[in-house]
């Protein structure tokens, strides 16, 4: 898959081990709660490595607007090859997340391999779509097997709506049960196939952001499906319950766009 971005972008210099470990795992040291001294208007001045989650250009998440985005018409979709592995669920305190252990496959973007290495769930959804927000967003992180590659981080984000009971949280709704208010524990899940986790890539929103989290580090490739799912209501207050932070949502704020360069991946007419 070719995703012609047209952007002037910093090069980023990291390698992908090191952007990867940048992602804040103690929840401690920020929180979501509007007007907290820890809270998101307040994440880049708690600690210098973290400044671009107020000063950055490129920050996520953002409004996925209709008068901003371009169409792109393409044969192919994103292409994904996902395979079961080990995997761990751990209550990061701000979150519910699961790690998987060995090779979990990939996905992969202008010739560059992603290699998929967790997945966690904000509530609600923190990017929206022509402002509309959802009940649930999952996203899917990703890391280059390339350390020379410009952008070292790719996300796959889902989105849902409140409806029918979503498959996947349902298999996992024992381990998240038994992770309610236990900040920093795992559960051993045994072998999880990523592909349990249904989202469809034939439509989807492509642009360059940031994690959502501290240290709010840029140049990460969002891939955000057009296609909203169901997720049922007790699923998406467990999740909010397990966590125990204290806030009523685990969502960042929406970001200046600053102009960026927006896609809608989709077929070509007959596919």
């Amino acid at each position: 898959m070719h995703i012609g971005f047209a952007i002037g972008f910093l090069l980023l210099i990291l390698f992908p081990i090191s952007i990867f470990a940048q992602e804040v795992e103690n929840e401690r040291e920020f929180d979501y709660i509007n007007g907290s001294d820890k809270g998101p208007s307040k994440w880049g001045n708690l600690h210098k490595e973290w400044s671009a989650c107020n000063n950055g250009k490129l920050q996520s998440p953002i409004d996925l607007s209709n008068t901003r985005v371009n169409v792109i018409l393409k044969s192919k979709k994103l292409y994904r090859n996902y395979k079961q592995s080990i995997a761990n669920i751990t209550n990061r305190g701000h979150d519910i997340a699961i790690h998987w252990e060995g090779n979990a496959g990939s996905i992969e973007i202008n010739r560059t391999i992603y290699e998929l290495k967790q997945a966690h769930w904000h509530s609600p959804s923190e990017h929206t779509i022509n402002s509309k927000t959802y009940s649930l967003e999952l996203h899917m992180v990703h890391r280059s097997t390339d350390p020379t590659s410009k952008y070292q981080i790719a996300v796959i984000g889902v989105l849902y709506k409140i409806g029918k009971p979503n498959p996947f949280l349902t298999k996992l709704y024992e381990n998240i049960t038994s992770l309610v208010n236990q900040d920093n524990e795992h559960r051993h899940l045994g072998v999880i196939d990523p592909r349990e986790i249904k989202m469809s890539c034939r439509r989807y929103y492509n642009y360059i952001g940031s994690l959502t989290v501290p240290p709010c580090t840029e140049g990460v490739v969002w891939i955000i499906s057009k296609k909203v799912r169901t997720v049922s209501l007790d699923q998406v207050k467990l999740l909010r319950e397990a966590v125990h932070d204290h806030a009523a949502k685990n969502a960042r704020p929406l970001q200046p766009d600053h102009h960026r360069d927006i896609q809608l991946i989709g077929p070509e007419k007959g596919n």
